[in-house]
């Protein structure tokens, strides 16, 4: 069982454009709107798989009707609090011409005051073997919540993959998460270094994690129990949308961690989750 957690969601709005013109009006038919968020889209994919997830996050506006609709259409599980804020919109362009994904991405607004303890409510009446956190959270938490969630997660036992950065992951770091993965821009921004393999190499044996960091196409670089690696990537075509898809290999991850794989291995298939990821227009799915 994985609880999934983000505390930003997303309603995500995709638009597809055999070319486009700056500063003209540019039209398209071919358009779609998907529940989104870093977690929203880890829990797809986790459920794609054949995992039973849930995801906890909060809500709240007028939208939050078309969320929860699109997150059943999906055959979501979602648990929320109220947030007393609306929840924003992102939005992907993709250029045919020259293959190019514009992200174009609305700030959070501001959560009540309450919000944080409903969710920790929820949090704490929840008992699952992996836990997932992912993205930034929105304006209005405390910086504490993410490492309060850590910290019990650790508690209870449970395996905790963290996909996020800042002081978020600093201040997490000392309950020893399973595995973090944050990108390689998110990672050099949060430790203030680079080149990453001896920051990696000591964080690794300090907190005893693993340690991902993904880079777009580029490759992977992992760090275990004193060892390090280069994982290369390859894509067998032109990529769609590579919205989704550091989440996608989070799932994959994940799942196969589940499974029993070795880090080589669940590695492995984050990568062709990644890609099946890439191949399609939809954001956050693997089929």
């Amino acid at each position: 069982m994985f609880l999934t957690v983000c505390l930003n969601p997303t309603i995500q709005k995709t638009l597809c454009f055999s070319s486009v013109t700056p500063g003209s009006v540019n039209r398209t038919g071919v358009h779609r709107l998907d529940a989104s968020g870093k977690g929203i889209n880890v829990t797809r994919v986790l459920t794609q798989l054949g995992k039973k997830a849930v995801h906890l996050t909060q809500l709240g506006g007028v939208m939050r009707p078309l969320f929860l609709s699109l997150c059943e259409q999906d055959g979501l599980s979602i648990e929320w609090a109220e947030s007393n804020s609306e929840i924003r919109f992102c939005y992907t362009v993709l250029n045919e011409s020259d293959y190019s994904v514009t992200e174009l991405v609305e700030e959070s607004q501001s959560v009540a005051a309450e919000t944080e303890g409903r969710l920790l409510e929820k949090f704490n009446a929840m008992s699952d073997s992996h836990l997932i956190i992912s993205g930034t959270k929105a304006a209005g938490f405390s910086d504490h919540i993410i490492p309060i969630m850590v910290r019990k997660a650790k508690e209870k036992g449970a395996h905790v993959i963290l996909d996020i950065k800042g002081k978020d992951l600093l201040e997490s770091l000392k309950y020893e998460p399973d595995v973090i993965k944050p990108n390689l821009e998110e990672f050099t921004a949060t430790f203030k270094t680079e080149p990453c393999k001896d920051m990696m190499l000591e964080l690794s044996n300090k907190y005893r994690c693993r340690i991902i960091l993904t880079n777009g196409s580029r490759k992977i670089l992992a760090a275990e129990k004193g060892n390090f690696s280069e994982i290369d990537i390859s894509f067998n075509a032109q990529a769609a949308n590579t919205t989704g898809c550091g989440d996608a290999f989070t799932a994959g991850l994940a799942s196969a961690l589940d499974d029993g794989a070795d880090f080589r291995a669940a590695v492995n298939e984050g990568i062709r989750c990644g890609a099946l990821n890439a191949a399609l227009v939809r954001p956050g799915v693997i089929r």
